[in-house]
């Protein structure tokens, strides 16, 4: 978010904020170590972000979503920045796809984790969160540009 414009309304401090007043909500919540703290916040940025985003697209007349930049070094299609909600749709059907790449670039993504934080969190060698990563920014790519 660094690369966004002043006075944009979703602020990085505002969205840590956000995150961290839901993350100490929540009620009897045994976290397991920091790394499970880590991926709950990442899901959770996530969520506060793409809500954010169809509450825009919502209120404005005729559609089309707000696009938001949140670090140019991560985005998936290279040449914009991302549509959250048409991100978020993508990282679902990569889900059901494969699970372990979609929760990979939602930690480095969404989370801001480095490789090793993010192979820390899945259990996995960080060669296979650079390949895991590799192979869904492409599976990402296509699927954002409608296939092509």
């Amino acid at each position: 978010m660094a690369a966004e414009r002043p006075g944009h309304s979703l602020q990085a401090t505002a969205l840590v904020n956000e995150a961290y007043l839901r993350l100490i909500d929540v009620q009897k919540m045994d976290w397991r170590n920091r790394a499970h703290f880590l991926a709950m916040a990442a899901r959770l940025m996530r969520r506060i972000l793409v809500d954010s985003a169809r509450a825009r697209r919502n209120q404005k007349r005729g559609g089309g979503a707000v696009r938001i930049t949140l670090d140019e070094g991560l985005l998936v299609t290279g040449d914009r920045p991302p549509d959250l909600v048409a991100l978020d749709d993508a990282l679902r059907a990569l889900e059901k796809i494969d699970a372990r790449r979609s929760q990979v670039i939602e930690l480095r993504f969404f989370g801001g984790l480095t490789v090793e934080e993010t192979a820390i969190v899945l259990k996995v060698a960080p060669d296979t969160v650079m390949r895991d990563s590799r192979l869904a920014e492409a599976w990402l790519a296509r699927e954002l540009s409608g296939g092509k």
